[in-house]
């Protein structure tokens, strides 16, 4: 079976149910949730963490937001997002200095949230010092959640991290001791994606799940269906991007903490945001630009599964774009 027809056949009905409010990302009812997937509140929507009782909003806080911002505006950003119901919050020292500015700006609202935070440290001597200065930056005794960070390379991240002194040795101390409450990792390959969750029972994965790249580079559907089948709540990234930049696109300028050309048309946007929150995922992660990240805020508050007709505008989308990411060895 085509790749492209599993997802049609597949994914998209399975998160159609979910996206619906009828479940949840694992097959829960969608907290507070009504058939129109909104809450009666007015504010984002939430779905269940796995097999937990942890509840997210469907849109997510990615740290880098706050990087490189004064911490006044951090603060009034942070409490923005809390207002409109966002609970869930995603940060990681490589994002400049988001630690330290997401810190002061969530020490509020520290109890009331669902904080995730991340190390690409492979060894356990570097996870164990870099999990100590997160929690001293962002003002907390635990994480809700802690994941190895941009997992990539099966032998070079996977193969080693669970080696004999590895960083997986102060996760599962670090969650013995409640340091962390909950363990997961990011990925953009599918391979190691794959490898790691045969190699540990993780809470969760943080994936890119993305209408082109699903579409046009047959990348995603296999991570989703593993994680759903081992009951592993997926977080989502890429929700919003629309493809690799092109040489010397000078709207680069514009968003430099995107790394991938954003989904900047607003109709192009909504409709990118809820293909991706029409899949069996708990939540999305949506680009650390702040007016993206407020974008997205609204089109979560309205939103509401892909139709048949829209799925196959954002066919025809893809087939015009170089996706982010793309299967190597697509199958047939």
């Amino acid at each position: 079976m085509l790749r492209r027809e599993f997802l049609k056949n597949g994914t998209i009905a399975a998160g159609t149910a979910v996206a619906a409010g009828i479940l949840g990302a694992s097959g829960a009812p969608v907290a507070g949730g009504s058939g129109n997937g909104r809450s009666s509140s007015a504010k984002l929507p939430r779905r269940r963490y796995g097999s937990t009782g942890a509840q997210l909003s469907i849109i997510g806080f990615g740290g880098i937001v706050v990087s490189g911002v004064e911490q006044e505006h951090a603060n009034r950003i942070v409490a923005e997002a809390v207002e409109k119901g966002v609970n869930y919050f995603d940060v990681a020292p490589t994002y400049g200095d988001a630690e330290i500015k997401l810190g002061p700006a969530l020490e509020p609202y520290r109890k009331d949230v669902f904080l995730a935070c991340k190390t690409t440290q492979r060894t356990k001597e570097g996870a164990a010092a870099e999990l100590k200065e997160s929690l001293r930056r962002l003002r907390t005794d635990h994480f809700d959640l802690y994941q190895l960070h941009a997992i990539t390379d099966v032998q070079k991240d996977v193969d080693a991290v669970f080696a004999e002194g590895g960083a997986m040795e102060v996760f599962v101390e670090a969650k013995k001791q409640g340091r962390v409450h909950h363990l997961g990792f990011s990925a953009h390959s599918e391979e190691a994606a794959l490898a790691a969750m045969k190699r540990y029972d993780f809470d969760s994965i943080l994936f890119p799940v993305n209408f082109a790249t699903f579409y046009e580079g047959g990348f995603g559907p296999r991570v989703i269906e593993a994680a759903r089948s081992k009951g592993v709540a997926i977080l989502a990234l890429k929700a919003m991007a629309r493809q690799r930049w092109p040489e010397g696109d000078p709207m680069r300028q514009q968003y430099p903490k995107c790394w991938y050309q954003p989904l900047t048309d607003r109709d192009e946007a909504r409709l990118g945001l809820c293909f991706t929150l029409s899949q069996p995922v708990t939540a999305a992660i949506p680009p650390g630009d702040e007016s993206l990240f407020r974008m997205a805020l609204d089109v979560a508050m309205r939103y509401r599964p892909v139709s048949q007709e829209e799925e196959e505008t954002l066919r025809q989308m893809a087939r015009s774009l170089k996706p982010v990411f793309a299967q190597s060895h697509p199958q047939t």
